[in-house]
């Protein structure tokens, strides 16, 4: 679970605009504004560093230092240089502890199929509801021993308690299937050929 808020200090800045934005990240720093709860926009200067370690993780939860003041924040948006990758700027939204928040958390496969099978995911993401100091890092969904036609519906992810599922129950998320060009495939052409 990502519920531990990785610590950063930020700084309230005054100047906005292309210009102040080069000169911050030319002396390490990037732009970041936070909004949330009916409060003003907060723009504010943070390292970038410890920010593109912290931002790697989906959903990452920070605890602002804003002049001694602690704003629990949640990442919501990162733009990114195209070129060259680095972040231009972040978006963060406040969050309070005890309230949920609507979150896209990654899937995770674990676990073999019976053997002479292929597991094909095709849901990456699932939406979910969560508290927002206790947001997954990732969903495991197992398909040990699934056998050729098994499927995984979003609504068959078994999800913590505190978990809501956001997406629709019937999306399908991975299915099993045998390989192209097994067994079963080279009958079903033989048959059809005849």
């Amino acid at each position: 679970m990502s519920s531990q808020a990785s610590p950063l200090v930020a700084t309230p800045r005054e100047a906005f605009g292309k210009g102040v934005a080069r000169k911050l990240r030319a002396i390490g720093k990037t732009p970041v504004v936070v909004y949330g709860h009916g409060e003003a926009p907060l723009h504010l200067s943070v390292e970038t560093h410890p920010l593109g370690l912290i931002v790697r993780h989906a959903n990452a939860l920070i605890e602002l230092d804003i002049e001694g003041k602690k704003q629990l924040v949640l990442v919501k948006d990162v733009q990114k240089n195209p070129v060259l990758q680095m972040i231009e700027h972040v978006d963060l939204i406040i969050v309070k502890k005890g309230e949920t928040v609507e979150v896209e958390v990654p899937l995770v496969i674990v676990g073999t199929p019976f053997s002479g099978t292929n597991a094909l995911q095709e849901l990456n993401t699932i939406r979910l509801s969560v508290p927002a100091t206790n947001i997954p890092e990732h969903v495991e969904v197992s398909i040990e021993g699934f056998e050729a036609g098994s499927r995984v519906l979003a609504g068959d992810v078994k999800l913590a308690s505190d978990e809501t599922l956001l997406d629709a129950a019937d999306q399908l998320v991975v299915q099993v299937v045998e390989p192209r060009g097994s067994k079963a495939d080279e009958e079903g052409e033989e048959a059809a050929a005849e």
